[in-house]
C-alpha cells in the first residue's frame, strides 16, 4: 500500500479525486490529508496571483472570504467532503486541518506516518512559486520523501 500525504487548501472536486487516486494506478493507496483554513497571512500573495492571472474581479472579492477563525468550519467541511470523496474511491483516508506551522505538521506526518510521497494539490501561487516559497518547494528540503506539485481544478 502506498501512503500519500496529501496537502490541499480548498476541497477536493471529482477531478482532483480522480488525479490523486490513479496516480499509482491500481496499488492499493491510503491518504493522510492535510488541509489548511485560509489565513490572512497569505491574503496579499493571493489577490496578487489573482491580479498576475488576470482576474481583477477575484483580486477585489479577496477580502470577502472567512479567514483565521471564521475559515475553520468551511475547511472542516471542506475536509470531510474531501475524505469522503476519497474513501468513495475505494482509498482509505484520516486527515486533519493544520492552523499553524503546516510545513512543520507535514514533515511531522511523514515520519509518523512512514509516508511514501507527498503531493501537494493547490491552485497556482505564481508569486510563491517565484521565489520557491511554496508548500513543495519548502517542502522539497524538509520531508525526506519525493514531493509531487499538482494544480487543483475548479468544477
Amino acid at each position: 500500500m502506498i501512503t500519500t500525504v496529501l496537502m490541499i487548501e480548498k476541497p477536493l472536486v471529482p477531478t482532483d479525486t480522480e488525479l490523486v487516486t490513479t496516480l499509482h494506478g491500481d496499488e492499493e493507496q491510503s491518504f493522510v490529508v492535510l488541509m489548511q483554513p485560509r489565513g490572512d497571512q497569505d491574503q496579499l500573495l493571493r489577490a496578487l496571483d489573482d491580479v498576475a492571472l488576470g482576474e481583477l474581479g477575484d483580486a477585489v472579492r479577496e477580502p470577502r472570504e472567512p479567514v483565521g477563525g471564521a475559515a475553520v468550519p468551511p475547511a472542516m467541511r471542506g475536509l470531510e467532503l474531501s475524505l469522503d470523496a476519497l474513501r468513495d474511491s475505494g482509498a482509505d483516508a484520516v486527515g486533519q486541518l493544520v492552523e499553524e506551522r503546516p510545513l512543520e505538521v507535514l514533515a511531522s506526518v511523514v515520519r509518523e506516518t512512514g509516508a511514501d510521497e507527498v503531493v501537494v494539490l493547490t491552485a497556482p501561487h505564481y508569486v510563491e512559486e517565484l521565489f520557491h516559497r511554496d508548500w513543495a518547494s519548502r517542502a522539497r528540503h524538509r520531508v525526506g520523501v519525493p514531493v509531487l506539485r499538482l494544480f487543483a481544478h475548479t468544477e
